[in-house]
């Protein structure tokens, strides 16, 4: 997949908060996601965020 800096994706576990929705804030060999829900920032090997990705909608450009 072509995951971009902006996009949502939808991950396979929610977080604590509920949310299976995280926004891509950097890309990389890591990932920096923030959650949709509660806004808790975390970094994630890309490995498993292909891994475990079940949904991805592209940014909304204007």
């Amino acid at each position: 997949m072509d995951y971009q800096i902006g996009d949502i994706v939808k991950l396979k576990k929610p977080h604590p908060c509920g949310s299976h929705e995280w926004e891509i804030l950097r890309v990389g060999m890591d990932f920096r996601l923030k959650c949709l829900g509660c806004g808790h920032q975390i970094m994630v090997a890309r490995k498993l965020v292909e891994k475990n990705t079940r949904g991805l909608r592209k940014k909304e450009t204007l």
